[in-house]
């Protein structure tokens, strides 16, 4: 996984955990669980406890203790990123992300991936920055030595195992996934272009961090072993262990399996290389994706852990977040431009950049939003920021510092970029001080220094033909296209097995270390309660960390819409927390944030969803807004107008997204065109025009009722508190007879048929193949899933992986899982495959499920229950997953302990009955087959796959 992807992919970035690209990745995996905090929470300080150590090869070693959870949490980080390589050689850095997974002399072929299927890890993964790669898992505790002897074989005895054919396969692989992530999706380039303009070509982020197709087909063997020898070495390695395990033991573990390996040339320290502009720079681009305007300011800014840094972050917040945001009312609420603006800082090692990023409404000139971010500075100017604001800026950073804290693997993570980039795994301790430390002055200070009056690239990405919309004196950005040429790719064959010599060590490292002692798996303990209102309440109570998660869960979302009103169910919940009777937008957003508290509220197909996270201690204050916002809507008008501005740009952008498209256009297949089920949730344009306030308020007033409602509650708070906390809801909450119309059960498929979307050039085609299947409380749901983990649902170790990704270098992903509800559900199979090999693609899935319930084995078998059985110690660890324990017991009537039952049906489960529900449920000639990519280079040859003429279904854009 390349981060410069996540960046690019995530309008939250503005609101991220700091500084950190680092804090990104273990916000986006981690939400809240067992943490020194908790161990600690007496004391007036924030602590948290590690302990450091050196082997002489120059291998860092950092542990932590959790015995919150009977888990382990093992990362290896290497301080080596795309900054590393040299112009005419990017890529490498991440492409042995991908390399170190596949092979190493005494795990074999299939590597990590293979054993932690049956380790019951959560799949072994890892990330690629500018300046340094990890790799990590979370494993049960039984596990810790064999994840040790693993990860030390990655490092010392691995590179002999890369071959030509093994370089070429991985070399399709990233190149499907440059497609995926910046080719084939809107504005994807933006980055490319920003850092080719802000950073001199010899400065080393002046490339990406996937590198140059050029460059990755260019690399021979005997570069790629190179990069590896300079870099993958004891001395530029951190290890973190962090989790349940003997201290003593795994100091000995450690010395056993990486004490050998040699020690490494001297690593050069990467100096500082801070970047100025000598003037501005405009440039444009004409997204073949992109159907709305989107502007990009970036400035010149600090490196990571600069003290500047921390009222930078404060400074992107007050711009951008929220109702006072000086841009949000100039942009959003006054010229109505956009419907949010995101402000965020991109720093890293040697150098950092400050970045603006606004995607306008249709048709909107982005002249006008440049001069309405320029007009919002000078208000700042003349505001400065309230002491006020501060202080609510900084307490929703702290609460998000310690959260992104409060998993294993989420301190795993820090204490290593901690160790790397700010020399001590003991600035764990004092990045939370500087957090706090910021004053206003600050603040003011490092606008003036950095934004104020300096130079900047901007770049103006807009919809074909759409042109008139850039920035004025734009010029035209260099991008590079990729031209997919029918049978063109690097032929390879990965069935060859690799030969090599092994490298010599003081023991046999062949032979894969025992299990530890069994964890003891430990199921929350639910409690239950219905409020004479008819409110059901279900609890986990936890007391790990200070921190309450919530789910007030309201039964009905697209079900109970009214026909031609699809969409007043998204735009409710979207406009729920957007004040009440007795407190504006900006008032409500205010005291939310002043208590350090998230409420959100969405909408899902079958539910409104009012979720949040509190400090323990401000429990009662915030469920007392929740309340509030249930009970007293304010029905702000021009919140509203607002929304529906939003909704209508939203389906706009959607109907370019080939993901958006093939999710929309499956959901018809799959449920019929007149099943409420098949509707886009957020609505259409003709229905979201439509819509009134009224329209709004009578689905409020006929639908939301205690009766329909459950309520989840997790974490460091009794069952008394909580309940005691819903008096004045439960009491003022009026009940109503309101009851959920009953769905129409889908279709059977009789025949498979092909159906296409042309979306013209695109690098990609995303596939969709399934049926409707199951609905969450059929019997037979359970044991299709375990059916599914070697099909699909086991990430590496499933067979679609194996065969399309490892086997053929097709794709970057794909997967297939059984979904359900209380009502039927799809069966679906999903991917993005590279445009010149849809068919073959199509024509493998397609064989694929045809054998698979025949060619499954006893290691299948095998596999498949070591996963699910030892991935129980793991199931629960997070606050969020007992939030998600709670939704499955109160929705499909589970019972508490059905996590055990499940276990036991996996034990009991024969090889014979697997094959059976394959019969049932895996019929390849029985399944929709939808393809969203370019019709004129792949929708003929479609035809051979043996369904008859595919569907054409937008036929008009082929004309």
């Amino acid at each position: 996984m390349d981060l410069y992807v996540l960046l690019t992919a995530q309008k939250t970035t503005k609101i991220n955990s700091m500084r950190s690209f680092y804090f990104l990745l273990a916000a986006c995996l981690i939400f809240g669980r067992g943490s020194s905090f908790a161990q600690n929470q007496k004391s007036s300080e924030f602590k948290v406890e590690f302990e450091k150590f050196t082997l002489p090869n120059g291998l860092q070693v950092i542990l932590h203790i959790d015995r919150s959870d009977p888990v382990v949490a093992v990362a290896l980080t290497s301080h080596v990123g795309s900054a590393r390589e040299k112009a005419g050689r990017t890529g490498f850095a991440h492409l042995f992300e991908h390399l170190l997974f596949l092979e190493s002399e005494n795990l074999g072929k299939g590597g990590l991936d293979k054993m932690s299927a049956r380790i019951g890890g959560e799949g072994a993964n890892g990330s690629t920055s500018r300046d340094r790669t990890n790799y990590f898992q979370t494993v049960p505790k039984d596990a810790l030595e064999k994840m040790i002897w693993a990860e030390a074989d990655k490092l010392g005895f691995f590179i002999n195992t890369v071959t030509e054919p093994v370089l070429a396969k991985e070399k399709q692989v990233v190149k499907n996934e440059k497609r995926q992530s910046y080719d084939n999706r809107p504005y994807g380039h933006n980055f490319s272009v920003i850092s080719k303009n802000l950073y001199p070509a010899s400065h080393p982020y002046s490339w990406e961090v996937i590198g140059s197709l050029e460059d990755l087909q260019n690399a021979t063997l005997e570069d790629v072993k190179a990069f590896y020898n300079r870099w993958y070495v004891p001395n530029n390695v951190t290890l973190t262990i962090s989790g349940d395990f003997d201290v003593a033991q795994t100091k000995i573990w450690v010395e056993k399996y990486f004490g050998e390996i040699k020690r490494g040339e001297a690593i050069p320290k990467m100096e500082k290389q801070a970047v100025t502009l000598a003037t501005t720079k405009k440039l444009f681009y004409e997204d073949n994706f992109a159907k709305l305007p989107q502007l990009t300011l970036t400035w010149p800014s600090v490196y990571e852990y600069h003290p500047d840094s921390y009222a930078l972050e404060v400074l992107a917040s007050y711009l951008s977040k929220g109702k006072k945001a000086p841009l949000y009312k100039t942009l959003v609420e006054q010229k109505k431009l956009t419907d949010g603006v995101d402000v965020f800082q991109y720093n890293s090692e040697i150098a950092g950049q400050y970045m603006i990023t606004v995607t306008a409404f249709d048709q909107t000139n982005l002249n006008l939003v440049h001069a309405g971010i320029e007009e919002a500075f000078k208000n700042f100017e003349a505001e400065g920021i309230s002491q006020q604001d501060l202080d609510r800026i900084k307490a929703g950073q702290e609460t998000a510092f310690y959260t992104t804290l409060s998993s294993v693997l989420g301190k795993g993570f820090q204490l290593a970029q901690y160790e790397i980039f700010a020399g001590t795994p003991e600035y764990i301790n004092q990045d939370v001080k500087n957090i706090l430390a910021v004053t206003r002055e600050d603040v003011m200070r490092v606008y003036q220094k950095y934004v104020k009056g300096k130079n900047f690239v901007a770049t103006s990405f807009v919809p074909k033909g759409q042109k008139n919309l850039i920035l004025d004196g734009s010029i035209l950005a260099d991008v590079v296209e990729e031209k997919i040429i029918e049978g063109k790719e690097e032929a390879f064959d990965a069935s060859i097995a690799a030969t090599y010599k092994k490298t010599p060590s003081k023991f046999d490292r062949s032979i894969e270390p025992p299990y530890g002692a069994s964890p003891d798996v430990i199921l929350p303990s639910v409690w239950k309660n219905q409020l004479s209102s008819g409110l059901k309440v279900f609890g986990i109570a936890n007391e790990e960390v200070p921190l309450v998660q919530f789910q007030l869960q309201l039964k009905g979302g697209i079900l109970l819409e009214p026909k031609n009103k699809t969409g007043v169910a998204s735009i409710l919940a979207d406009l729920m927390t957007k004040g009440t009777k007795n407190k504006t937008p900006e008032q409500l957003e205010n005291a939310i944030e002043s208590l350090g508290a998230t409420i959100r509220a969405a909408a899902t197909d079958e539910s409104i969803l009012i979720s949040g996270t509190s400090l323990a201690k401000n429990y009662n204050a915030t469920m007392a807004l929740v309340s509030e916002i249930i009970l007293q809507p304010r029905w702000d008008a021009a919140e509203f107008e607002l929304i529906k501005q939003s909704t209508l740009s939203q389906i706009l952008q959607q109907k370019a997204d080939p993901n958006s498209i093939a999710r929309n256009e499956y959901k018809k297949l799959i449920y019929g065109a007149n099943s409420v089920l098949a509707n886009n949730r957020v609505g259409t344009e003709s229905s979201v025009k439509s819509i009134t306030l009224e329209d709004v308020k009578n689905y409020y007033y006929q639908n939301a009722t205690p009766t329909l409602a459950q309520l989840h509650i997790v974490g460091a708070i009794t069952s008394n508190d909580a309940i005691a906390a819903l008096t004045d809801l439960n009491k003022k909450w009026e009940p109503k007879n309101v009851s959920i119309p009953a769905v129409a059960t889908p279709k059977e498929i009789t025949a498979s048929k092909i159906y296409f979307y042309d979306v013209p050039g695109a690098k990609q085609s995303v596939i969709r193949i399934g049926y409707p299947a199951l609905a969450a409380t059929d019997a037979d749901f359970y044991p299709a899933q375990i059916l599914n983990y070697r099909l699909g649902g086991g990430g590496f170790a499933s067979q679609l992986t194996q065969e399309l990704r490892e086997g053929k270098g097709y794709t970057y992903g794909i997967s297939s899982s059984f979904s359900g509800s209380a009502n039927k559900g799809p069966f679906t199979i999903a991917s993005g495959v590279r445009s010149n090999v849809t068919f073959e693609a199509v024509q493998l899935i397609k064989d694929i499920v045809s054998n698979y319930g025949k060619n499954f084995n006893e290691n299948d078998l095998e596999v498949t229950k070591g996963y699910l059985i030892k991935s129980n110690a793991r199931a629960f660890e997070t606050l969020s997953s007992k939030l998600e324990m709670l939704y499955d017991i109160s929705n499909y009537n589970y019972a508490d302990d059905y996590a055990k039952q499940q276990e036991n049906i996996v034990k009991n489960i024969s090889m014979d009955e697997l094959k059976q529900f394959s019969d049932l449920y895996l019929n390849a000639n029985k399944m929709i087959y939808l393809i969203v990519g370019d019709a004129a280079t792949q929708l003929n040859k479609l035809e051979q796959i043996g369904f008859g003429k595919p569907v054409l279904l937008n036929p008009k854009t082929t004309k």
